[in-house]
């Protein structure tokens, strides 16, 4: 299986190398992140009932749900400081099992105070992960194939609204009352086991880098490690990015926070309220809503990996990245317009959910060019951070809204909006820093 284009390498040799390390590294870290959001966006299932058990509004679930990003933010950037001190293996792998036991505990809520302390030390365990999966990438792969290698990350988002869906519609219609525990308890149960295993495998499974590593030969490793540090030596060349200060006070990186920003919106504000969304639209018992719900992520995986791979192939990002945003906002508007039609609604949130994935392939693969090895750590944090408060801000204005107007759908207007913002942020990005990247991994290729 190949998990790289052909047409992305310059050589055979090159192609066959970086996906003997895709075959190795890739799967594993697609499972941690399927494990990773379906945690995440299991909480939008467990509010269909939940909220009624423990007296919940749909404010206090918008900022439940999103106060998990304020943990979040607060403790990534130290987080992914301490992986780079530490190691991937160590620290990758105690982030899963203590994020799984928290989420296992997320069982015993039982009023409002308690749902918000247990969503931010979720918040706080998983703080670093997903930006740590970035930066570990970093070690493996060259810049002009990391929208190919990001996407599939957001495969993991597809596949966990794809399979999440269902899964928690089974869970709470079948567990229903067993030992004495609501559907809602039991979901969090037995979605919170797997990421405590998982952990303890990557602990055995994971290496630290490329430089010792069995599964390589000599020449392998020296080809690797070669390439990764010419990509270094070029990046200095074109005016990257060389520590935090610079990341700090460098405009690309704020119009990629920007950006950031508008896609974590999206991503949230769509997974977090989805089920409530279909709820609204007539659809009754658990197993429909979840089956239902896994549609706009099955649609939204194809038109990602083939927006990736395009990207990556015409080594353009710019308005791969635009023309995703402004599609995931179009998609939003059409969904709230048409909501007493099911199946146009159902289309806008499809439409809305692919230009999200797509556009995060692509706006991540821009920041690991743009810094040098000594800012990746705390500049991939940075804009992570930032940008994750999208989080918090989109779910707590969709339920804010939907109080106050009676309507959950006005709040898909307030997120498009910050889509079209998005898109705004990467088309003030100075253009030759663009240009750099785009001309680094030309030559790089």
């Amino acid at each position: 299986m190949y998990y790289l284009a052909r047409r992305t390498f310059a050589t055979e040799n090159d192609w066959k190398l970086f996906n003997k390390v895709a075959h190795r590294i890739l799967p594993i870290i697609l499972i941690q992140y399927i494990i990773s959001f379906l945690d995440r966006i299991n909480i939008g299932f467990a509010k269909l009932h939940m909220a009624a058990d423990i007296g919940l509004s749909n404010t206090a679930f918008g900022v439940g749900a999103g106060i998990f990003f304020v943990g979040y933010c607060i403790f990534e950037i130290p987080s992914n400081m301490l992986l780079a001190r530490l190691g991937a293996k160590l620290w990758l792998s105690a982030i899963m099992v203590v994020w799984g036991a928290i989420e296992i505990c997320m069982f015993v809520v039982r009023d409002t105070s308690s749902f918000y302390t247990m969503r931010f030390l979720l918040g706080i365990a998983e703080a670093g992960f997903y930006p740590g999966l970035i930066l570990y990438l970093t070690y493996w792969f060259p810049g002009f194939v990391r929208s190919q290698v990001q996407s599939f990350l957001s495969l993991g988002i597809a596949l966990a609204g794809l399979v999440g869906g269902p899964l928690s519609g089974w869970i709470m219609q079948t567990f229903h009352n067993t030992l004495g525990l609501a559907d809602w308890q039991w979901l969090f149960i037995l979605e919170g086991i797997p990421a405590v295993l998982v952990g303890i495998f990557s602990w055995f499974y994971l290496d630290n880098g490329p430089s010792d590593v069995a599964w390589l030969d000599e020449s392998e490793r020296t080809q690797l490690i070669r390439q990764l540090k010419d990509e270094q030596a070029d990046s200095l060349r074109h005016g990257a990015v060389h520590d935090y200060r610079g990341a700090l006070l460098s405009p690309t990186i704020w119009c990629l926070i920007g950006a950031n920003f508008a896609l974590l919106s999206l991503t949230y504000g769509i997974s977090f309220w989805l089920p409530q969304i279909i709820k609204e639209l007539g659809v009754a018992g658990m197993k429909s809503n979840g089956l239902m719900a896994a549609i706009p992520y099955a649609f939204a995986g194809v038109v990602m990996f083939f927006v990736s791979q395009h990207s990556d192939m015409k080594r353009e990002r710019r308005w791969h990245s635009i023309i995703s945003l402004v599609c995931a906002a179009a998609g939003l508007v059409m969904a709230a317009l048409c909501r007493d039609d099911t199946v146009l609604s159902m289309i806008g949130i499809s439409v809305a959910l692919a230009g999200t994935l797509s556009g995060f392939n692509v706006v991540w693969a821009m920041p690991s060019t743009l810094l040098s090895a000594a800012a990746a750590p705390a500049g991939i944090a940075l804009m992570a951070t930032v940008g994750n408060l999208g989080g918090y801000v989109s779910p707590f204005a969709i339920g804010w809204l939907a109080d106050t107007t009676g309507q959950i759908y006005t709040g898909l207007y307030f997120v498009a909006a910050i889509a079209i913002a998005g898109a705004l942020c990467i088309a003030l990005m100075p253009r030759a820093r663009i240009d750099a990247t785009r001309m680094k991994a030309s030559t790089s290729a």
